[in-house]
């Protein structure tokens, strides 16, 4: 069954045509990578799921509701969380508070609950900083717990993204290059916390040009070209594609 549906996706910018009549589909409980050569427009499908770009045309089907154009917070709510190709952390705040920061869209809290803090206040509080435990020892960083973020190296902050974007507990989990900047451990380490995150019942969408990587763990990937798709299939059916070949993976052989 599938979780989201992208139909017939058109954006431009100005003059240029980042993304033309994409389509395709991703299943419930699966893994499916998105590749293609710099500037494919893979980054701007990601934006225009989670609502930072609104497309010219097409539609975006989750869960059985039209989320085309939906705002971003609204969209996290539906179930949609993400990270990004450049890290975006609160730097200078410490590695638990931004794993609260996923916890808030789940919070139900108002102005005057937050001002007064009545007896359900202080549950809810008690009950983020457990869920947000509970991230960081799934990703390994629950000892790093009072370190600032910005003074956690390079492959941790990308495990701290993963940490703040399952605390806003998602049925669809986006990751924009995760693998980017880690060495030969980091990514082996990281291989088998997507396998995890996919055993939890969460679905993964997955820009990566660690080729090995995607090869190890998506079940179908969609070949990004000029912003239009050349190839989906599987990962045996994509290596073996004559036109990805060319386009993209050719340069890695």
């Amino acid at each position: 069954m599938s979780l989201i549906s992208l139909q017939n996706l058109l954006k431009t910018f100005g003059g240029l045509v980042a993304v033309t009549g994409v389509s395709f589909e991703v299943e419930e409980n699966s893994i499916v990578g998105l590749i293609g050569p710099n500037g494919a427009g893979k980054t701007t499908v990601f934006n225009i799921i989670t609502g930072n770009y609104r497309p010219d045309s097409g539609e975006v089907i989750f869960n059985g509701k039209d989320i085309t154009g939906r705002a971003p917070h609204d969209i996290v709510r539906m179930g949609i969380a993400r990270t990004f190709q450049n890290i975006r952390l609160f730097q200078d705040m410490s590695v638990l508070e931004n794993v609260l920061a996923g916890c808030h869209c789940r919070m139900k809290a108002g102005l005057f609950s937050s001002m007064f803090r009545p007896p359900s206040q202080r549950r809810e509080e008690k009950e983020a900083v457990e869920r947000a435990m509970r991230e960081l020892a799934f990703v390994g960083l629950d000892a790093q717990f009072a370190n600032l973020a910005g003074n956690l190296s390079y492959g941790n902050q990308r495990l701290l993204e993963i940490a703040r974007a399952l605390a806003s507990d998602p049925l669809f989990l986006i990751l924009d290059e995760p693998a980017g900047g880690m060495n030969d451990q980091e990514t082996a380490a990281l291989t088998a916390l997507i396998r995890s995150i996919q055993q939890r019942g969460i679905t993964i969408l997955l820009i990566e040009h660690d080729m090995n990587l995607v090869m190890r763990v998506c079940r179908k990937l969609v070949v990004l070209e000029y912003g239009a798709m050349i190839a989906e299939g599987t990962p045996a059916a994509i290596k073996a594609n004559p036109q990805v070949i060319e386009a993209y993976l050719g340069a890695e052989d």
